[in-house]
């Protein structure tokens, strides 16, 4: 039985050992894992800080873009609408004097055609004046040819009731003016 005790105090040796050696592996490992831990948390707390950080960077560079961007475009809009208030001014301007123009000459027409309406009585005044002066002085051989005038304008007043009165009635009138033209030449 003696070799029973033996082999039963080597297994149990053997067995004390491997639980020891266990145990130190365990350790071992658990020291190691627990290191390993820490580590991985050092690094998670420095990527979080640096992402963090990085983030922030972001931001406040966005919000520098954001600025810069707006107050050029405040520029552009405030530049545009000087623009547009000055080329308005200058359009109002050139309206207004555009207007004084257009009532000068309405008002420089209105007097031209006035000159020529008196003009024109003034000449058919005349002409009836030399018309009745030169049958008066000449002899009654004259005074035909004004009849003849005379005779030629009642034609056209028919004429000009029924066509045309003002193209009708000027080619009528316009010998006996050059009658009465010719008249007024001889005296």
């Amino acid at each position: 039985m003696s070799n029973g005790n033996g082999v039963a105090a080597t297994l149990s040796d053997a067995a004390e050992s491997v639980k020891e050696k266990a145990s130190e592996i365990g350790d071992a490992v658990a020291s190691t894992a627990s290191a390993t831990v820490a580590k991985a948390k050092k690094a998670a707390k420095s990527a979080e800080k640096s992402v963090k950080s990085k983030v922030a960077n972001a931001k406040k560079a966005v919000a520098k873009r954001t600025e810069k961007a707006s107050k050029a475009v405040k520029k552009t809009v405030a530049n545009a609408k000087k623009k547009l208030a000055a080329a308005s001014a200058d359009a109002k301007k050139e309206v207004a004097s555009l207007k004084k123009k257009v009532a000068g000459k309405k008002t420089a027409a209105k007097k031209a055609t006035k000159k020529v309406a008196k003009k024109a009585t003034a000449k058919k005044a005349a002409v009836k004046k030399a018309v009745k002066k030169a049958p008066a002085k000449k002899a009654a051989a004259k005074k035909a040819p004004a009849k003849k005038a005379a005779a030629k304008k009642a034609p056209a007043r028919k004429a000009a009731a029924k066509k045309a009165p003002m193209k009708k009635a000027a080619a009528k009138k316009a010998p006996a003016k050059k009658a009465a033209k010719k008249a007024a030449k001889k005296k």
